[in-house]
């Protein structure tokens, strides 16, 4: 659904090609899903670092004009929504500083938890801060270290983070990228093969980012792992330990592509897989199984095939929605909903619908599309939604709601289904999400906004809370 969570951000990183900036702008491009608020690419030609990043789209930012003045065989990306830090293009990463350590930029998906006391002592120690992002708490952790090399003071500086982070490192002559100890957000790594043989290396949010540019997936970045690529090679490395897992479901559930490979697993396989056991265990007399798109269609495929059910597109989005659109001022009841979908009312017409969505979140986008429905002429509308209900605020770089915004939190699921206007409502158990995520013993899974069971320390949660709604 389109009015609900939303991830902070993809990255994206590249060493040893010519066209490093056009293949950073690629690789954004796959990643537009994960944040539309704004983008920025820097890159190094090796003796100086060059950035350019504006609020809006990949495409509107990065012109054929704009690319040319971001020469460099080495370049980092990203895309954000932002989920702390105000909307505005001071927070627009990558960062960048010249330190002495020399030019250096970061980007970063995720969510510090103790940047509030960072911030705090590094101003004690004279730092300026340009925006308020936690990433930038980053960029001043390294300036200040006493280590000499970059990887030496970027190690120092990850120690000192709570929470969760992916993140890609720019210097003069390498790319340095690390995960967090608990590999709360995805990073994979791959390799493109190009003319004389000759490879770069390549790392992103997603896979669907090197399906794009034709690299080759090869792992992941491993939790508490830090890899440089630079003139000597390639150096892998555990900057900490490796603690017990906390990979975000949510990722599986909603946020990646489908046609991305997101901790190993296929996010396609996770969401048929969550709708055959959603229709398992709240199975509906009903005509025909109806997605929400985009992000209901793969559990919807699953919940038809289990069920037996014929699959329909019977709700059609339209994808050229822009940010720029002028609203009606109350004169189209429902109008954003309206905007970017519309029923086919030849499907709808006196069926029986199931239809299957990924997550409520306040409620108010569900019931409209309800509503929609049945005034398409549907006789009967059974939701049902491919995860448990989501009753906790995510403090890892998930933009949810504070708790009493969340209508999981405070409503039985009888209420919901009363306030969504639905003949019937169904979530999918908590023990069937881990089953399909193949989670079901390893526990290498993040679940807390459906359990409120939070897998790190949480010791400024007023303020982390009140940086959610400033977000």
């Amino acid at each position: 659904m389109f009015d609900k969570f939303h991830e902070e951000c993809g990255v994206f990183a590249i060493y040893g090609h010519p066209e490093a900036a056009k293949l950073t702008y690629l690789g954004l491009y796959a990643l537009q899903h994960r944040g539309q608020e704004s983008a920025g690419i820097c890159t190094s030609d090796g003796t100086e670092v060059h950035c350019v990043k504006s609020m809006g789209h990949v495409a509107e930012i990065f012109t054929p004009l704009v690319i040319d003045t971001l020469p460099g065989e080495q370049a980092i990306g990203h895309t954000r929504y932002s989920t702390a830090g105000d909307t505005a293009l001071l927070n627009a990463q990558p960062f960048s500083v010249a330190c002495n350590k020399g030019r250096i930029a970061v980007a970063h998906n995720g969510n510090i938890t103790n940047a509030s006391e960072l911030r705090r002592d590094l101003e004690r120690q004279g730092s300026i801060f340009q925006s308020n992002s936690d990433t930038e708490v980053i960029l001043h952790l390294v300036a200040h270290s006493r280590e000499r090399t970059l990887s030496g003071a970027l190690r120092d500086a990850l120690l000192q983070l709570d929470g969760a982070f992916s993140l890609v490192f720019l210097a003069e002559d390498r790319v340095i990228v690390a995960r967090d100890p608990r590999g709360f957000r995805p990073l994979a790594a791959g390799q493109m093969e190009f003319s004389g043989g000759r490879i770069a290396h390549v790392f992103a949010s997603e896979t669907c980012a090197f399906d794009l540019i034709g690299a080759v997936y090869l792992n992941e970045v491993e939790p508490g792992e830090m890899i440089i690529v630079g003139p000597e090679g390639v150096t892998r490395e555990r900057y900490a330990p490796e603690q017990s897992r906390a990979q975000c479901v949510f990722e599986h559930v909603y946020f990646s592509r489908p046609d991305s490979i997101v901790f190993e697993r296929s996010v396609q396989q996770s969401r048929e897989m969550l709708g055959r056991l959603l229709a398992r265990e709240a199975p509906a007399d009903a005509d025909l199984v109806v997605p929400v798109p985009d992000s209901g269609v793969a559990a919807a495929i699953g919940f038809a095939a289990e069920s037996g059910l014929p699959f329909r597109h019977g709700l059609i989005r339209n994808h050229y929605v822009g940010r720029t659109f002028i609203e009606p001022s109350q004169v189209i009841r429902d109008f954003g909903v309206k905007l970017k979908l519309n029923p086919v009312r030849h499907l709808l017409e006196g069926k029986r619908v199931v239809l299957v969505d990924d997550s409520i979140v306040r409620g108010t986008t569900s019931r409209k599309i309800v509503r929609m429905v049945r005034q398409a002429g549907a006789r009967e509308v059974h939701l049902r939604i491919s995860c448990p209900p989501t009753v906790s605020p995510c403090f890892y770089g998930v933009d949810t709601p504070t708790k009493n915004e969340l209508i999981g939190a405070n409503n039985t699921v009888e209420e919901i289904r009363r306030f969504v206007e639905a003949d019937s409502l169904a979530y999918l158990s908590l023990a069937s999400l881990r089953k399909a995520v193949s989670d079901d013993r390893r526990h290498e899974y993040c679940y807390a906004c459906y359990t409120g069971d939070y897998p790190t320390e949480l010791v400024n949660i007023e303020e982390l809370m009140a940086a959610k709604k400033r977000g």
